[in-house]
């Protein structure tokens, strides 16, 4: 009995401690992820992809970007098959970039080092502040499309205005025809990769030849301790028509769902994130017709998804604007097992999701007054443009124990 009473009268202060440290941070541990359509960061080089079969094809320096200029100093064979990682196997190719020429020195936008850290900066600017009202830091996780190569996210990550916030970057060059990626940004101090992995997605033409899109991301890891996975998507775009493209979407959605499924099958209470420009509205078929999500956390099913971009899209909100009308393209979608209708935030839930449209980022005068302020409007240079897409995020909290 004396023992406990000693035990005791230890115990005591350090939890009066503890509670008094709780109400002081709310009593909750927060996490913004975000994503930002950067629309077309290519760096100043002239590059081409050098990929090596001999690799594992989640291995970073499978496919990798090398100046046009020291193609020669590799030995490579001339490729004439469709990309894929069956065909690549055993050889080291060369894969032309066949869109940047208008993002060079000597190109229709005279894109130089000036211009493209300027880009960076204003990038960076925004990704800073995204959730920073709430957490009073930038976004833990910030995924990414339209980026050319892993050192344009690198960039973003060691500028002036993240610096400081530490993070690591995962990306992967795709087969995509454009030549732009996605990749994903986290605080090296608060998110620990454990797996990533690019996954294709197969379109053909109807004379059965690839059309090549970009990859989706998969980054698994523990956030704080607790095991997350993200996936970053860019689906295909509405070129030829929402009707005509729609098919390549529907696929895109179909890849994502599988990759989840395997996550669940490894741990059937996974916690997902997907989140990406789709290039379709939240009541689309490829969303609708693929993960049925539910708009209000009391409606999500048990292994169900959950949208909250629905009821923003229903009140007229977008992302991007064309021709005076609204999509919002640019989401966050979850699964079951982040959202809570009874504010249990025992491990992390999504508190709230948003897209962040700060007046700065909205163009107040000419054609295209209200819409994204973007950098170029057509070859114009606005040196303060951002994107032709506002950023989306979602805040997760977690109570302190």
């Amino acid at each position: 009995m004396v023992k406990f009473k000693k035990c005791l009268s230890l115990f005591i202060p350090a939890l009066v401690f503890f509670t008094t440290d709780i109400f002081a941070q709310n009593k909750y541990k927060s996490a913004t992820v975000g994503f930002y359509n950067v629309e077309n960061i290519f760096d100043t080089i002239e590059s081409a992809g050098l990929i090596d079969g001999n690799l594992k094809f989640n291995d970073p320096n499978y496919h990798i970007s090398i100046p046009v200029s020291e193609i020669s100093k590799y030995d490579t064979v001339t490729f004439r098959q469709q990309y894929t990682y069956e065909n690549i196997s055993g050889k080291k190719i060369i894969r032309p970039v066949i869109l940047q020429n208008e993002f060079l020195p000597k190109g229709k936008k005279y894109w130089n080092s000036e211009r493209y850290f300027q880009k960076i900066n204003n990038v960076a600017k925004v990704i800073a502040d995204l959730g920073k009202d709430v957490t009073g830091t930038s976004p833990v996780i910030v995924g990414l499309s339209e980026i050319e190569t892993r050192k344009v996210v690198e960039d973003i990550a060691n500028s002036i205005h993240l610096k400081n916030s530490n993070y690591g970057v995962v990306h992967f060059n795709s087969f995509d025809a454009r030549g732009v990626d996605v990749a994903l940004m986290y605080q090296k101090n608060r998110f620990v990769v454990t797996e990533a992995l690019p996954h294709p997605v197969f379109i053909f033409e109807a004379d059965g030849k690839r059309k090549y899109t970009r990859d989706i991301l998969q980054v698994t890891g523990l956030l704080d301790g607790e095991e997350i996975s993200f996936l970053v998507n860019h689906w295909p775009s509405r070129s030829g028509g929402e009707k005509v493209s729609m098919p390549g979407r529907i696929e895109a959605a179909k890849v994502a769902k599988v990759i989840i499924e395997d996550l669940k099958a490894k741990n059937k209470n996974a916690k997902v994130i997907l989140m990406g420009d789709l290039n379709d509205d939240p009541t689309s078929p490829s969303i609708k017709l693929t993960f049925d999500p539910a708009a209000h956390p009391e409606h999500v099913k048990e292994n169900g998804f959950y949208n909250p971009m629905i009821n923003l899209f229903k009140k007229g909100f977008g992302t991007l604007a064309y021709r005076d009308s609204w999509n919002l393209f640019d989401q966050i979608i979850a699964t079951a097992s982040l959202v809570t209708s009874t504010k249990d935030f025992s491990t992390y839930k999504i508190h709230k999701t948003e897209i962040y449209k700060k007046d700065f980022l909205v163009s107040k005068e000419g054609q295209y007054k209200g819409y994204p302020h973007r950098m170029w409007s057509g070859d114009t240079y606005r040196a303060d443009g951002y994107s032709d897409h506002f950023p989306v995020y979602t805040i997760l909290l977690k109570a302190i124990k």
